[in-house]
């Protein structure tokens, strides 16, 4: 009987049955274990110094790791904590009850977000494989990863744009005044108005000032940054802007250069990008609060309206935005936990950093409301009035405000330098997901790092070439609302049955326990098998509910952009059921023995092949 050697962990069923050579000074016979007939023999040892315990097959020493711990950590937080936090969170805590929206959220991220987050670190750092050749843990669900990666790969189409975009705006700011303070420019129309004269009278129609287009701020960015009034629309899209190709270069050269020598460049570049962000927050929000009206904002943005509960649509969004907020599905966390320490207490890096990441999302809305606070005083309008999200909310209402300020250059460069940050990192792990998870499948790519890191990145910025023309902004609506919708919820909810259905919560909990010497909690085990998969169908139905036709601002895209869309969202989510039928085809056998070789952990086909298969039976099913 082959003896698998230990340390004082339970045996997990996928590890596979090889000798591991490592110097013994002792060993101690635990227990015969039998399971599904076969029995399995775990032993204790005290290893010597410089052989610490490995995962199954002893390849510690084959992949690489991160440098320090807090390499990992910082790209974790990097990733997480991105321009949404800033242009999302804020606006959707202020419209659905203020406080009182905390309490779906913090719900939804207890017993969703948190185990999501959890799931994916142990499944990447067990493995040690990226999104796609992770699931030799159930071969039939590998279509899943390639779908993540794919979903990852056309957000880098269009987020590295708005990336673009922050470069643009912090060129732009590097003057003695700022180009959108005043109207008068080439670039500004006849009908363009002086801020200080906008008021209720004049907008009129029951128009926000949010939603006003005739600033100087909304046309530097309508017309001086996109060009948008060059554009008819979807079907206008011009050729790109040579001004955001640059930028876009710059982008890309910047995610090339941190990630072509895998998480021992990249886990440096996030000491400035995941850290920069908090430091200009905390700023921007000294200098707000000390700003007129700023406490008329914060009140605004922390006003508790429970009323607001009663409505479904404050709890979709509290769904939607802690599942978009902490990444779980782009194949991202698993590719970082693949390159951690087999060992390494990855529990409580998911605690520590979905909680910073919802933090940071609180905390962006004070820096934020206080300066939509001045604004509103400023014009003598209601909070309601300047309070927006996305785009408007960074690119216009903020870059206003600032403005105004004296100083108020500084104050723009430190801001863009924020959103540049923030978008870096992000990028940056949507990246990674994209080359580890090709690379761990496909040797030759791993071979040849950095030519196929130079292929992603370039392949990224030609695509994004449609996203910078002058009908760029309608390319990048269409991506964002189809890309990464319902394809990527659609994806964790197979990911999430994979794992805790068809793998077995309690297998998964045994490697969990093989690797840091404690199982996870009832909790945490009745989470993933009930209701992390039960909140992805939730989500997945109120995203198809809710769901409507493209549209931006008073412009409504025709009828086959949607089907283009849709077009975009099934190519990846076509994955699943197409890599299902070519896995079930390809194997030999009878039809229960090819279902069984599908469903079955790689390691573990010896056993379908005696006829012993676990997931055949009910235990397998029922089991926590």
């Amino acid at each position: 009987m082959n003896i698998q050697v230990l340390p004082e962990h339970k045996l997990s069923s996928v590890a596979p049955l090889n000798q591991c050579n490592v110097d013994k000074k002792e060993v101690e016979l635990m227990l015969v274990k039998d399971q599904n007939g076969v029995q399995y023999t775990s032993s204790s040892i005290i290893p010597t110094p410089g052989h610490p315990a490995g995962p199954p097959g002893c390849t510690e020493d084959e992949r690489e790791t991160w440098g320090k711990k807090i390499d990992f950590l910082l790209s974790v937080i990097g990733f997480a904590v991105d321009l949404a936090n800033v242009w999302r969170f804020p606006y959707l805590c202020y419209k659905n009850g203020g406080g009182a929206f905390l309490i779906p959220y913090i719900l939804f991220l207890v017993i969703a977000g948190m185990p999501l987050f959890y799931m994916e670190l142990a499944l990447g750092q067990y493995n040690r494989e990226g999104a796609a050749t992770v699931w030799k843990i159930c071969p039939v669900f590998k279509g899943v990863g390639y779908t993540v990666i794919i979903i990852a790969l056309y957000v880098g189409f269009y987020y590295n744009v708005i990336i673009a975009w922050s470069l643009y705006y912090l060129f732009s700011s590097m003057t003695n005044e700022l180009p959108w303070l005043k109207c008068g420019n080439a670039w500004n129309s006849e009908n363009c108005t002086d801020p200080m004269l906008v008021n209720g009278s004049i907008i009129g129609n029951g128009t926000s000032y949010a939603k006003y287009k005739m600033t100087p701020s909304a046309e530097y960015y309508e017309r001086g940054v996109l060009h948008l009034h060059q554009s008819r629309g979807i079907n206008d899209l011009g050729l790109p802007r040579w001004e955001l190709t640059l930028c876009l270069v710059v982008v890309v050269f910047i995610l090339y250069f941190s990630l072509w020598k895998g998480v021992k460049s990249s886990g440096k570049v996030v000491y400035i990008t995941a850290t920069m962000p908090y430091v200009v927050l905390f700023v921007l929000l000294i200098r707000g609060i000390t700003l007129p009206g700023s406490m008329d904002g914060i009140r605004a943005y922390l006003h508790i309206d429970f009323k607001r509960l009663n409505n479904l649509e404050v709890w979709i969004d509290a769904a939607t935005q802690i599942f978009y907020s902490l990444g779980a599905g782009f194949g991202v966390l698993i590719a970082f936990a693949s390159y951690n320490k087999f060992d390494n207490n990855c529990y409580r890096d998911a605690l520590l950093t979905s909680t910073v990441n919802c933090i940071t999302s609180f905390f962006s809305g004070f820096a934020i409301f206080s300066v939509l606070g001045y604004m509103a005083f400023k014009h003598g309008v209601k909070i309601e009035d300047v309070a927006t999200e996305g785009a408007g909310l960074v690119f216009i209402i903020y870059p206003e405000a600032i403005s105004t300020l004296p100083g108020s250059t500084f104050w723009a460069i430190v801001f863009f330098i924020m959103l540049l940050t923030l978008g870096i990192d992000s990028s940056m792990g949507g990246m990674e997901a994209v080359i580890t998870g090709l690379s761990d499948d496909f040797k030759i790519l791993k071979r040849n790092r950095k030519l196929f890191t130079f292929a992603t990145a370039f392949g990224t910025f030609l695509l994004a070439l449609f996203c910078i023309t002058n009908g760029g902004i309608y390319v990048l609506t269409l991506l964002d609302k189809y890309a990464a919708g319902t394809s990527i919820l659609f994806a964790v909810l197979f990911e999430a049955i994979g794992v805790s259905w068809f793998y077995g919560v309690d297998r998964f909990s045994e490697d969990i326990e093989r690797m840091m010497g404690f199982k996870p909690g009832l909790y945490w085990r009745l989470c993933w098998k009930f209701v992390s998969p039960a909140f992805l169908l939730f989500v997945v139905i109120a995203s198809a509910v809710t769901s409507s036709g493209l549209k931006y601002d008073d412009y409504v895209f025709p009828n086959w952009a949607n089907v283009v869309g849709w077009c975009v969202a099934m190519s990846s989510m076509l994955f699943v059921p197409c890599y299902a039928i070519y896995k079930f085809c390809s194997v030999k056998g009878t039809f229960k023995q090819r279902i069984a070789y599908c469903i079955t952990p790689e390691h573990e086909h010896h056993l379908v092949a005696e006829g012993n298969i676990r997931q055949f039976t009910l235990k397998h099913w029922l089991a926590i």
